[in-house]
């Protein structure tokens, strides 16, 4: 079972996505919060799996709230759901922690999806976000808070050959399924080699192992 703390500060946002998420069986809400505040301090107490945070809120907004979130070192993970579609969001987002931004525009199976990619301890990113997002900030990219600098060309070269496609096929925003196809790899293959890869370059997650791509040049804005 995931489990969920719901933080909006609308009454009928909450109620929304309490009402989808409770429909599916192996999701729960064990609570819900309207300021970035209350989310920082139950996520203390509850110790949810996932944390859906809104991003304007009075007070603490949902991006100072995630930062304190994660910063506290516990086990919740924070997706981040706004209703503005905005590069700028998403980028503050993702520096304070966040393993997902999407807008509350998506279809329910998105959401839904990226409830479980995000406890799975996967990263989402709105698609039509993705492209734009990393080509306009990926050089402001660090990766666990540093530079492009000597450490990272020191984690590129302790990748193996196939790491280094694998990676590249990361940055360029494939899926697994995707990458398994394009080097006849079965996907659970596929799999260790991504969480390999992650804990050699010291990435939290797949879009910080697409960040850590782009600045280390393996894979540019334009695509090559």
């Amino acid at each position: 079972m995931t489990t969920l703390l719901i933080v909006d500060d609308h009454p009928l946002q909450r109620m929304g996505f309490r009402m989808l998420v409770e429909s599916q069986e192996d999701l729960s809400v064990l609570g819900e919060a309207e300021t970035g505040t209350e989310a920082v301090r139950m996520a203390a107490e509850l110790a949810p799996d996932v944390v859906l945070m809104d991003v304007r809120m009075p007070g603490m907004d949902g991006i100072e709230a995630t930062r304190r979130i994660i910063a506290a070192g516990g086990r919740s993970r924070v997706l981040v759901l706004t209703t503005f579609d905005l590069d700028e969001y998403a980028y503050a987002a993702l520096r304070a922690g966040a393993s997902g931004f999407l807008v509350k525009d998506a279809q329910p199976e998105e959401l839904l999806t990226g409830i479980r990619v995000v406890a799975a301890g996967d990263a989402v990113v709105a698609p039509k976000l993705t492209r734009r997002l990393l080509d306009r900030f990926a050089d402001q990219f660090p990766v666990d808070g540093e530079p492009e600098d000597a450490k990272s060309a020191e984690r590129l070269a302790v990748l193996t050959e196939r790491e280094r496609e694998v990676l590249t096929a990361i940055g360029r925003g494939w899926n697994n399924a995707e990458i398994a196809g394009r080097f006849h790899l079965a996907e659970s293959t596929v799999k260790t080699h991504v969480g390999r890869i992650l804990a050699k370059i010291g990435a939290r997650d797949r879009v910080q192992a697409v960040i850590f791509a782009y600045n280390t040049g393996l894979v540019s804005p334009d695509g090559e």
